[in-house]
């Protein structure tokens, strides 16, 4: 087992990776608590697969669980209000505990109850895929909006995290892929060793390996985990977890939530992204050599056809980091260093349409 903690501006929390930590570790963490009931939010795929273990690793407290859709589109307002009514009807108290069991739509749904339930009560984080790696560490929770995703949300730690790496073995090739654009992110945005590693040793999703797996998220939530604690609530440098995402979450939206992953989108973000800084920044990066590397890896190298690049500016419009009809972009003057750079609507929409049009993408 490896372990690292996460700190914050109000507190700190442990993060434990390892295969079998949900028979060991998990029980420590609610024992720390002493919850007074237990509701597990879990991905109903998950559920079906791994439900029994986690009761079984919960036994010695009164537990519930409610059960939502594998998907994007679960982490709809309608399914939040639904899950806080179950709770309601349990009987959930404020010494209660919440346990998000599943992917990072899990996490955020789940962790968005937490914040909100009687004002707030404590929850655990147990990820069962390699995207939730990012998204079960920070403290984003949110549901989404038809105008924008993650759009309703708070800031809000969770007590642990507790990856169980055995969970990871059943996912599909497509969901490795997924995560691994978070993976790659961390790499690009803070760590250059880890992206050297990443791009030298892992040339097919399917061939990643359990030492493979335990280094790169014990390195990506490390980066992660650096940032947070210099900027809990995005007000400065946790703008660069976002690198890639401004147009990645644009595609998912433009393409209807679940339609495209979110690392096929962020992948394609990002190299939207490396290939800005090099014509906005000057900067020198590999854009064709990260390029061949996301198509061999089954990446999409562009934006799908079909996504107007008018909706996709509307979308970018309505991020979070938008202001005053400019779009700010995340960008990288070199591996391992961010910037954020301003951009007029309009030019940002040349600079897309020409991306999208050069027949290098």
């Amino acid at each position: 087992m490896k372990q690292l903690v996460v700190e914050t501006s109000a507190s700190s929390y442990p993060v434990l990776i390892g295969a079998g930590v949900i028979e060991t570790e998990l029980l420590k963490q609610l024992e720390r608590l002493n919850p007074s009931r237990i509701l597990v939010i879990a991905d109903s795929a998950v559920q079906n697969l791994y439900g029994d273990k986690l009761m079984r690793a919960v036994s010695s407290f009164p537990s519930d669980v409610y059960a939502v859709p594998s998907g994007e589109e679960s982490k709809s307002f309608q399914t939040y209000y639904d899950i806080q009514t179950f709770a309601l009807k349990q009987g959930l108290d404020r010494k209660s505990l919440i346990l998000a069991f599943g992917g990072g739509v899990i996490g955020d749904l789940a962790g968005f109850v937490a914040a909100t339930y009687m004002r707030g009560i404590p929850f655990i984080q147990l990820p069962t895929t390699l995207l939730a790696h990012d998204s079960a560490v920070g403290g984003k929770v949110a549901v989404n909006h038809p105008e924008g995703k993650n759009m309703i949300g708070a800031f809000y730690q969770p007590e642990a995290v507790v990856y169980d790496l055995d969970f990871l073995k059943s996912l599909p090739e497509s969901e490795l892929r997924s995560g691994f654009a978070e993976v790659i992110k961390h790499g690009l945005i803070g760590n250059e060793e880890l992206y050297r590693w990443l791009k030298q040793e892992i040339r097919d999703v399917s061939r990643i390996n359990d030492f493979m797996l335990q280094r790169m998220i014990l390195q990506g939530i490390a980066v992660k985990a650096a940032v947070v604690k210099k900027d809990e609530k995005e007000s400065g440098v946790r703008a660069h977890l976002n690198f890639g995402h401004t147009l990645g979450h644009a595609i998912e939206s433009g393409a209807g939530y679940g339609k495209i992953s979110h690392g096929d989108a962020v992948a394609a973000g990002m190299l939207f992204a490396v290939w800005l800084s090099n014509r906005g920044l000057g900067a020198d990066l590999p854009y064709e050599e990260i390029q061949s590397w996301f198509g061999e890896l089954g990446f999409p190298t562009a934006v799908p056809s079909d996504l107007d690049t008018d909706l996709l500016l509307g979308k970018m419009m309505k991020d979070k980091k938008a202001s005053s009809g400019t779009i700010t972009m995340v960008l990288l003057q070199s591996i391992g260093e961010c910037r954020t750079q301003a951009f007029e609507k309009d030019r940002l929409k040349s600079l897309l349409e020409i991306w999208r049009q050069e027949g290098t993408v």
